[in-house]
């Protein structure tokens, strides 16, 4: 039996919540089960069963498309709740109501409603509720108590054993799968589909971006196994065509009722117009047999906003921020600064978690940057930034290779570097700064760069 938390007092404040809620299993201890979580929503009343959910999955992008997915329900008049993970800046973005992060009193108010019952669950159990399984009750009592008309939750890792599953969706969206979390989920795309086709659920919509051959066999065979509906990027839905724009990307997507045309995404890259063709299947998939109203499909994604996902934050220089972790979504990074960017030199600051393939990261990333600082965030899980400059070197040469480990001092050089664009042979560059590495690494540099309360995460 593992130790159990002492028992739940009510919280007076949000830094109260952080902490009881840290002193839970951390997000990266796993025991796949989902006893504990279906043994605490029992006792909270399922309030998973209340309204109507559209799940999803995938290595990257899932955090982009259901806040698009937010967006698009609350332009049909639809109150949603919104649940995705991790945090960009502060705990309480796990938890959105009609798009907008709960209140650091509300989020109090949430843990409150569910204190009670935890201590309950640790008893009773082999182990004690997780860090992550409590935030999700937390989300998804939350949502009953509002209440809301549909829930948008992104898993936190994996599908079948996340704690996520205990609801059951209408619509299950999986978002391209690659190798990422191997130590808990396997070293192969396929191995990793398994655990992520968990949450196709019978009678439910799979919305299902482009895979490789074995994993969309893979997902396809869930499907009919439990006799959910499949729709698929490339034959159902996809991008009919995408042109970089000021502030984003003018698309034309292929829906499952109708092709809208001319929808101006502000969020840059080829990933994200893919992002938006799946959020509008899901939609689409959710709302019924009729197209959707094209002026609102149109004004709907207008308004998307993805915070830390190429996202521009300061003028001279620029300063771009991205949460790109793993190679898969480091190449996503990287075709879009080639697609929408002319930054010269580009200086990157490098933060990574010890757990992921930073080398992997690091040749993704080295024929975009001209110099790259490396720096490591607050976190116990960061790679050492001796450790990830002894890596760069070999991928990028000594000259090309700075140590920072303030990330405050990292992007203080880079932006030095960067408005010296002379020292890399290019004076009239507009150079910029990247950082990226980690969605706490960009977190923090979001907290460094923009003032709380102006154009924070939403």
């Amino acid at each position: 039996m593992s130790e159990t938390p002492a028992a739940p007092r009510l919280a007076e404040t949000f830094e109260e919540v952080e902490d009881a809620l840290l002193s839970r299993w951390p997000e990266t201890r796993l025991e796949p089960s989902l006893d504990r979580i279906q043994a605490f929503t029992e006792l909270l009343g399922d309030p998973q069963s209340s309204y109507r959910l559209i799940h999803l999955t995938g290595t990257n992008g899932k955090t982009s498309t259901s806040r698009m997915i937010d967006t698009l329900l609350r332009a049909l008049e639809l109150r949603t709740g919104r649940f995705t993970s991790p945090h960009v800046e502060r705990m309480n973005e796990r938890i959105s109501i009609d798009g907008e992060p709960l209140t650091d009193e509300e989020f109090v108010r949430a843990f409150n409603d569910v204190a009670p019952y935890t201590h309950l669950v640790d008893e009773d159990q082999d182990h004690p509720l997780s860090f992550f399984e409590t935030v999700v009750g937390m989300a998804y009592a939350a949502f009953a108590d509002a209440p809301v008309d549909v829930a948008v939750v992104e898993v936190g890792m994996g599908g079948s054993w996340d704690a996520t599953n205990v609801a059951d969706a209408d619509v299950a969206v999986v978002l391209p799968i690659a190798v990422d979390h191997a130590q808990y989920l396997g070293d192969s795309p396929v191995a990793i589909a398994e655990e992520k086709a968990g949450i196709i659920k019978p009678g439910s919509i799979a919305v299902l971006a482009q895979q490789v051959p074995e994993v969309a066999e893979l997902l396809v065979r869930r499907a009919a196994e439990v006799g959910a509906t499949v729709a698929r990027e490339g034959m159902e839905l996809g991008v009919v065509s995408r042109v970089p724009a000021v502030g984003g990307q003018v698309v034309s997507l292929q829906g499952l009722r109708a092709r809208y045309d001319e929808v101006f995404l502000p969020l840059y890259g080829a990933h994200q117009a893919q992002n938006a063709a799946l959020a509008l299947a899901a939609v689409e998939a959710f709302a019924g047999e009729q197209p959707l109203d094209e002026d609102i499909v149109r004004a709907a994604f207008a308004e998307v906003t993805s915070p830390g996902r190429l996202e521009i934050v300061r003028r001279s220089p620029t300063v771009v921020l991205d949460a790109a972790h793993n190679p898969h979504g480091a190449e996503a990074l990287a075709s879009a600064l080639d697609d929408s960017f002319t930054f010269s030199p580009l200086v990157g600051v490098l933060g990574v978690m010890a757990d992921k393939d930073h080398e992997g990261l690091l040749v993704a990333l080295e024929p975009h940057l001209a110099h790259v600082i490396c720096s490591q965030n607050s976190t116990a899980r960061a790679l050492p930034a001796g450790e990830l400059a002894d890596a760069a070197r070999e991928i990028f040469g000594e000259d090309r290779v700075s140590v920072a480990p303030r990330l405050a001092d990292a992007i203080d050089q880079a932006a030095a570097l960067a408005e010296a664009g002379e020292a890399f042979g290019d004076p009239l560059g507009s150079g910029a700064v990247l950082v990226t590495g980690s969605v706490v690494t960009a977190g923090e540099a979001r907290s460094l760069l923009v003032p709380r309360g102006k154009g924070g995460p939403r």
